[in-house]
């Protein structure tokens, strides 16, 4: 269903995309109350905002719906991790350490014996 839904979204996008372009801007409407050459639009002369301001709705109305359908399923899954399936590592109970002795050890002496001047 997701996949599915997916690929019905990217569709209506690339679909909002090329309506939005095809629309003439409001200024271009002036020129054509001159003469200029409207009548040979492929939609005639007021056909083309009409068909496709209706157009760009549904289509709009399309992507919102696949939006908000798809953001639904992705916060809703019950899979929190990827991992599930995999156990955690075992954890090897760490022993104290042991105290050390703490009795001096006796260390010969290095000390440099008086010399006797004979």
């Amino acid at each position: 269903m997701g996949i599915f839904l997916t690929i019905v979204h990217v569709v209506v996008c690339i679909g909002l995309i090329m309506i939005v372009l095809l629309q003439t801007g409001k200024g271009a409407d002036m020129g054509a109350a001159f003469g200029g050459g409207s009548s040979q639009t492929l939609f005639g002369s007021s056909g083309a905002s009409t068909f496709l301001s209706k157009a760009t709705t549904i289509v709009a109305v399309v992507f919102m719906l696949t939006s908000l359908t798809l953001a639904y399923i992705v916060s809703n899954k019950t899979e929190k991790s990827i991992m599930l399936d995999t156990k955690p590592p075992i954890e090897e109970k760490v022993q104290p350490a042991e105290p050390q002795d703490e009795t001096p050890t006796t260390e010969p002496s290095h000390a440099a014996e008086p010399i006797n001047a004979e």
